[in-house]
């Protein structure tokens, strides 16, 4: 690889990606000021400047709300841009690694979805997502679009600080009982974005056959309110003392808190075909909850 171009690269798993691909080649690092997903002959501009290898956009529209609102912004970021990327890397002969999601899915059923199986997304936000991934197969660009879920890191928001935040603040805590997926740590995304790419780099061989989608989810599942109740054991296990024990995180469903955008209840996705294409281990979700979790208790954050 001569050069590698990261795209969104402020964000949570842009941040892990500085960390993880910096040892692969010279990485030109761009967050959203550098390169606005928004601004498509900017964008076009820009790769055509840096001649990179390798793309890889961690940048997106992830407001899934406010995307029910904003549909053209969302579009524009999370589908238009691509098409511009996607392009931009099959005339240079580059490769495109793109981060997509659960919400692709319609979330029916309870088996894990796998990466060919029939796309159905609830939202303005999903739609855009798959608008996107099939903009990038349109193109003819070699790629790797990774679909993941439930994405997490120490830096910035999410749901586990979040929860920590209100079992400090609350005697009890409602939480989705019916939604399923597997917490997926931004710190993981990145290594395994690294070693793909670092074996794309060596072996000809894979670099023929495996241009495609995967999922890239940490193994196991778990509702979001056992990961609630995960994180709150954890933390108070370290001694942090907390208001709501993990005993009083309460069970409620979906419909019990509505939002604007619909979330799919199964959002499991089968990791398999990127484990055995690229000879990975992918761990348990609990493994990098439990490193998270830690390093915010060794922080003083939680």
């Amino acid at each position: 690889m001569k050069k590698i171009l990261l795209l969104g690269a402020n964000g949570q798993v842009g941040w892990e990606l500085q960390r993880a691909l910096s040892p692969l080649s010279p990485l030109t690092i761009c967050g959203r000021q550098s390169a606005d997903l928004g601004d498509l002959q900017g964008l076009a501009r820009l790769v055509a400047a840096e001649r990179p290898s390798v793309i890889v956009n961690a940048g997106a529209y992830t407001a899934v709300d406010k995307a029910e609102s904003d549909i053209d912004s969302a579009r524009r970021i999370n589908a238009e841009a691509l098409a511009v990327l996607a392009n931009a890397a099959n005339e240079l002969g580059a490769w495109l690694v793109h981060y997509s999601t659960d919400y692709v899915f319609d979330g029916s059923g309870s088996n894990p979805f796998d990466e060919d199986a029939a796309t159905g997304p609830l939202s303005i936000y999903g739609q855009t997502k798959l608008e996107g991934e099939q903009a990038i197969r349109d193109s003819g660009c070699s790629h790797l679009i990774f679909r993941t879920s439930w994405v997490y890191a120490c830096r910035g928001a999410n749901f586990a600080k979040t929860m920590l935040r209100l079992a400090k603040e609350r005697d009890e805590l409602r939480v989705i009982a019916d939604q399923f997926g597997a917490p997926t740590s931004a710190e993981l995304i990145a290594d395994v974005t690294a070693l793909a790419l670092q074996q794309l780099a060596q072996d000809a061989n894979l670099r023929a056959q495996a241009s495609g989608t995967y999922h890239l989810v940490a193994s196991g599942e778990t509702s979001w309110h056992r990961y609630a109740q995960f994180v709150i054991a954890e933390a108070v296990r370290l001694g942090v003392k907390l208001r709501a024990p993990p005993e009083r995180v309460t069970p409620i469903s979906t419909n019990e808190y509505p939002l604007p955008a619909r979330r799919p209840a199964n959002s499991r996705l089968a990791n398999g075909k990127l484990q055995h294409t690229f000879n990975l281990v992918l761990p348990d979700w609990k493994y990098h909850v439990q490193r998270m979790i830690r390093e915010l208790v060794d922080q003083g954050t939680v």
